[in-house]
């Protein structure tokens, strides 16, 4: 495999962990970065270089001959950034969540070309749990999946959002659990179950008053083809608890917690499997598959193939996000068509 040329925008927190995947790396040639606050591009550019460093996306791409973008800026500007690669024909790696609106996924849709691949950063995909899962079910041994149930209570305080410039706005952010802490989880509920035909939801700013304008807590019920699936996320805990996915199925209950997963089988056999997962590259929140989401991206554009979690892959997640946010601002049920509510 040739090593591609790569460039990162926004060099803040989670750019730290895309920079570490990229340096040294057979596959990749992290050649410059770019950042509003230049004394953070510096900064990526004396720790993971040599490589230059710039004050804006714009002059990084007028500059530099980079084949593949990757984008760790705030959420609002995922999208516009993601349009602006894909039209000079540079393949797009971005971090979740690709969009913040209806109207910014109309625009995400039409960006992947012949021969400009695009890629969201939904890492959790590869754990070891999750795989063995999918191919458990694969199998057809658990039988058809009757409902779930997803529950993440994770704790994010006042400085959390102070401090970042960005969190907590609806503008800039675009929500709040949902949007930033759980949609890996909402991810992997849709992926397990398929695309959900109506949601009805509803949020709240449980804890944070006066400082966020976002949801700290949303609640959904989601309405799968033949299965039932609650949805619980909350940023106002004490603590960031294991998040918890359970399937239940005709002949099983599965239940994942991070890297373990056990099964309740109906004749009363109990499983627990454990996966040894590597050591986290950042905040242990992030989880410990990113180096291998990323090292995929690369090989599906050094082979010219479909990438895992390519903008088909994820529209049933970021429709089903989409249509939760509208069910909870409008107070209605939702249906999902495809189309914007």
């Amino acid at each position: 495999m040739r090593k591609k040329k790569a460039g990162i925008v926004g060099c803040g927190g989670i750019a730290q962990v895309h920079a570490k995947a990229l340096a040294g790396s057979d596959f990749a040639e992290l050649i410059a970065c770019a950042d509003i606050r230049p004394e953070r591009s510096e900064a990526m550019a004396r720790q993971y270089g040599p490589m230059n460093a710039y004050p804006s996306l714009e002059e990084m791409l007028e500059k530099e001959p980079i084949e593949v973008l990757h984008i760790c800026t705030p959420h609002y500007l995922h999208t516009p950034m993601a349009k602006l690669a894909a039209k000079k024909g540079i393949h797009v790696f971005t971090e979740k969540p690709p969009v913040i609106s209806w109207e910014q996924w109309m625009e995400f849709l039409t960006l992947e070309q012949e021969k400009i691949r695009v890629g969201v950063c939904f890492q959790n995909r590869y754990n070891r749990s999750v795989r063995y899962l999918e191919n458990l079910l694969a199998s057809g041994k658990p039988g058809k999946i009757l409902g779930a149930r997803a529950f993440v209570t994770w704790n994010r305080n006042v400085p959390y959002y102070t401090e970042s410039g960005w969190r907590g706005s609806l503008t800039t952010e675009g929500g709040g659990v949902l949007i930033n802490q759980s949609i890996h989880t909402l991810d992997l509920m849709v992926r397990f179950l398929g695309r959900p035909q109506a949601v009805e939801a509803s949020m709240a700013n449980r804890h944070l008053k006066g400082v966020i304008e976002v949801e700290d807590t949303l609640e959904a019920y989601l309405e799968f083809p033949g299965a039932d699936g609650l949805f619980y996320a909350t940023t106002a805990y004490c603590a960031d608890s294991p998040v918890l996915l359970e399937l239940v199925c005709e002949n099983v209950t599965l239940r994942m917690e991070e890297s373990e997963v056990t099964c309740l089988w109906k004749d009363g056999q109990k499983e627990r499997i454990s996966f040894e997962q590597p050591v986290a590259q950042g905040k242990a929140y992030w989880g410990v598959s990113h180096e291998v989401c990323i090292a995929d991206f690369y090989e599906a554009v050094d082979r010219g193939l479909p990438y895992q979690n390519d903008i088909e892959s994820v529209k049933n997640t970021a429709e089903t996000m989409l249509a939760v946010y509208s069910s909870a601002r409008e107070g209605r049920r939702v249906t999902l068509d495809g189309k914007a509510q």
